[in-house]
């Protein structure tokens, strides 16, 4: 049950399907063998070494080539670990495409525009599709907060996995929660974004809440996949990703 811990005014969060890999960030299990998160260069040498034990050997990047890049707090990672995974580069998105800021802002941040998202890169987004399909192993499929980019790959994913509605809600809830607590406890404040409190995240749920679900409702999955060039072979492949353990 969300509410407030009284004891320590901090957060109390439905952390269902979390993934508990060091120094990830709004980590949360998908469907099968995906997962989704925040930016890779959160994740620790330990959190690495981690995600391999459990089974992951492809991590898709859903960012722009420009955010593809360490910051200073990033921890150290060795990279003999770090080619032990393909690291697949999908952006989903073109920042510079006409009418992308009057659409989405500085970034996609809202359920609203999943729709226009969707119409204006469905070929990078089916490229992400085809990425899964043909991965080794577990996969990751990451952004940067861990909400919106891979957010709107979850929800498909789970559309395709036959989840219910209810369900695929509850998901982009706890992506909206893992980073709005990443706000509250990181030093460094956000350019566009700040913690919410509990009325105030309350507030911006209902509205995507209730614009995801249309979202959901007027998504037929798999004609999107076929109709940007996923072979049935290929879809296929995608349902045996979601049924794995």
């Amino acid at each position: 049950m969300d509410g407030t811990l009284p004891e320590t005014g901090m957060q109390q969060v439905d952390w269902d399907g979390a993934v508990d890999w060091d120094g990830a960030v709004n980590a949360w299990h998908v469907a099968g063998s995906v997962y989704r998160m925040g930016r890779r260069e959160w994740v620790t040498e330990a959190g690495w070494q981690q995600m391999y034990d459990d089974g992951v050997r492809t991590v898709i990047d859903l960012r722009n080539l420009r955010e593809q890049q360490r910051r200073p707090s990033d921890p150290q990672v060795p990279e003999a670990l770090l080619r032990r995974f393909e690291v697949l580069s999908c952006p989903t998105e073109d920042p510079d495409a006409e009418d992308f800021a009057e659409l989405f802002g500085p970034y996609l941040r809202d359920p609203a525009h999943y729709g226009d998202y969707l119409r204006l890169f469905s070929t990078r987004l089916a490229a992400v599709f085809k990425g899964i399909a043909a991965a080794q192993g577990k996969v990751v499929v990451h952004c940067s907060a861990g909400r919106d980019r891979s957010g709107i790959i979850a929800v498909m994913l789970q559309l395709l996995a036959g989840a219910g509605e209810d369900v695929i809600v509850r998901g982009y809830r706890q992506g909206l929660r893992g980073i709005n607590e990443r706000h509250r406890t990181h030093g460094v404040p956000h350019v566009h974004e700040q913690y919410l409190d509990e009325a105030g995240l309350q507030a911006v749920l209902a509205q995507r809440e209730a614009s995801l679900r249309a979202f959901i409702r007027a998504l037929d999955v798999p004609a999107f996949l076929a109709a940007n060039g996923l072979a049935p072979e290929e879809i296929a492949a995608l349902h045996n990703k979601l049924e794995e353990s």
